[in-house]
């Protein structure tokens, strides 16, 4: 069973960082990528920044500039460092891995609980 455990998230005013971390625990192969995902009111869930496990990013263009996606892969940890937020990054945010728990499974997408991050204006 692999478990995803995010924490990080709270209460900041604009134009102020939040850093989240998620690490992954339990029977694990390989990760294919991890990232990160938000949920607003009201709205989808959306991408907010993925890394490959060769080290390639990709960032939802209102993010870019503002928001670093990083890895330990020895830990098993993906992180986001959140600078310069604005009350329009207000959400849940989830953090995804890509992963294989053995040789013999397919690449599986995980999930975690999610963690409230709330911008003031």
């Amino acid at each position: 069973q692999v478990q995803l455990v995010e924490s990080g998230g709270g209460l900041v005013q604009t134009g102020g960082s939040l850093r989240l971390s998620c690490a992954a625990s339990g029977t694990i192969f390989s990760i294919n990528a991890m990232g990160w995902y938000r949920q607003a009111p009201g709205k989808q869930r959306e991408l907010v920044a993925a890394i490959t496990s060769g080290g390639s990013t990709n960032y939802a263009d209102s993010v870019k500039g503002r928001f670093t996606i990083s890895r330990d892969s020895a830990k098993k940890t993906v992180y986001l460092q959140m600078d310069s937020l604005k009350p329009e990054d207000t959400a849940v945010y989830y953090c995804n891995f890509n992963l294989r728990r053995t040789v013999l499974t397919a690449h599986l997408d995980y999930w975690g609980q999610g963690t409230q991050v709330t911008v003031s204006s």
